[in-house]
């Protein structure tokens, strides 16, 4: 009987190396940060899915065109959410726990509106814990639209004098007013900043719904789309960061997030604006954190965590063990 031998034949060491490198990129592809992902939240009846995009080219320069003056420049790695949070994300987190978070009623995969920034930030919170996480936000009362307490020194853990909102630990957060414009307005095909959120300096094309390219939900429609049908996608492609409902910023109005009480930033425009309600250049001051207003939701973000970076999976790993043994077969048949 005539066996096969793996490296039998014309296999020669460049070859070997070759096909070894070619494995050795897979797993390092595999350990690379990514945070595009679909994560499940919940349980059981009360579980929902978000749809992360990431959000990279690191330390960007900032755009000094638009408000605030500069924005946009981040140094990190991210992801935010394709999708404005649905009513049925808000339905099911009512469902899981004790806080209720108040909305209007228009459809479970319509945007969750009149949600104040104090009640997205509980969310997010459960968003994190519900999933073996920290706390992004500091709440010292249990009221669900109560205001937040600042990080301090004291929290060694979580404290960031940049930041005294969000916790350092936090993956799931409300994204800051530089995090939201870099997803809404930069293009990273060509390092620029454009002025509406479907990559150009000319507004979009008003729908009252659907995903075409270079269209928004805005300019006089009925009420807000669906949230997957909210328009055409950012250059990251993420959908109706411009029109169909205005979204919360994590920061505050001033950007010194030194304030509880202090307005947050809101962008985006929403159904009923006009042209210059989605651009670069509008930021909404009127955002108190226990306001909620009908045209008014937010999206979420998420960073990184301290986790280890992930282990090749076992087949990956079988995969280097042979090229590694058929390396050593192959150095002994050449010096035969």
């Amino acid at each position: 009987m005539k066996r096969f031998h793996l490296f039998n034949g014309r296999w020669t060491r460049l070859s070997l190396l070759s096909v070894v490198a070619g494995a050795l990129a897979t797993v390092a592809s595999l350990a690379a940060p990514s945070y595009a992902a679909v994560v499940s939240f919940g349980s059981g009846a009360n579980q929902f899915n978000m749809e992360f995009v990431t959000i990279g080219n690191p330390n960007n320069a900032a755009d000094t065109t638009g408000a605030p003056n500069p924005a946009g420049a981040v140094g990190y790695e991210y992801g935010i959410g394709k999708f404005e949070v649905s009513e049925d994300m808000i339905n099911k987190f009512n469902a899981s726990q004790s806080l209720q978070i108040t909305k209007d009623t228009r459809g479970t995969n319509k945007p969750a509106t009149s949600v104040s920034w104090n009640e997205a930030a509980r969310f997010v919170n459960w968003l994190n814990t519900s999933t073996g996480g920290f706390d992004a936000y500091k709440f010292t009362t249990s009221g669900v639209n109560d205001d937040i307490a600042l990080w301090t020194t004291a929290d060694t853990l979580d404290y960031d004098s940049a930041n005294p909102y969000r916790s350092k630990r936090a993956t799931y957060v409300l994204p800051s007013y530089n995090e939201w414009y870099k997803a809404a307005y930069y293009d990273p095909s060509n390092s620029t900043y454009y002025d509406y959120t479907t990559g150009s300096n000319t507004a979009p094309t008003a729908v009252a719904s659907g995903t075409g390219a270079g269209t928004a939900v805005y300019n006089g429609q009925s009420g807000p789309a669906d949230v997957t049908q909210a328009g055409g996608l950012s250059p990251y492609g993420v959908m109706g960061l411009g029109g169909n409902v205005r979204e919360w910023e994590e920061s505050s109005h001033n950007l010194a997030n030194s304030s509880v009480s202090s307005s947050r930033g809101i962008r985006g425009g929403y159904w009923f604006s006009i042209s210059n309600g989605l651009s670069s250049s509008t930021r909404d001051v009127s955002g108190l954190p226990r306001f909620g207003n009908a045209d008014l939701g937010f999206r979420v973000a998420s960073l990184s965590s301290d986790a280890p970076p992930p282990v090749p999976e076992p087949s990956m790993m079988v995969i280097g063990m042979v090229f590694g043994l058929g390396g050593l077969a192959a150095k002994r048949r050449l010096k035969k």
